[in-house]
């Protein structure tokens, strides 16, 4: 099936402690149904100090499960996606407005 979500495509969150808050997808695991946005799901990931690296607290964002994310249309609302043949190509559209994504 086709990816709904995809990289670089900006989300807001519809459920859990983020609710509300916008961000950008920053990775997709498709086979897991997660998607990791910038910014939003953090938590603290203790990690040993290397020649590469500084040790610590290291604030890291955590995966999000798709059906949580929902894209962010051109009136800044949550929409789903949608998908339609224009010139024989297969493109997204947000259900909202009816815009190409």
């Amino acid at each position: 099936m086709a990816a709904k979500l995809r990289k670089g495509d900006k989300v807001i969150v519809l459920s859990g402690r983020d609710k509300g808050k916008e961000g950008e997808i920053a990775s997709v695991d498709p086979k897991a149904g997660k998607a990791v946005v910038e910014g939003l799901n953090m938590a603290i990931r203790h990690t040993r100090q290397s020649q590469a690296s500084q040790g610590g607290r290291i604030p890291k964002a955590l995966p999000i499960d798709l059906s949580n994310l929902a894209i962010v249309d051109a009136n800044g609302k949550a929409s789903r996606v949608g998908f339609r043949m224009e010139d024989g190509k297969k493109v997204r559209f947000a259900k909202t407005t009816g815009d190409v994504i």
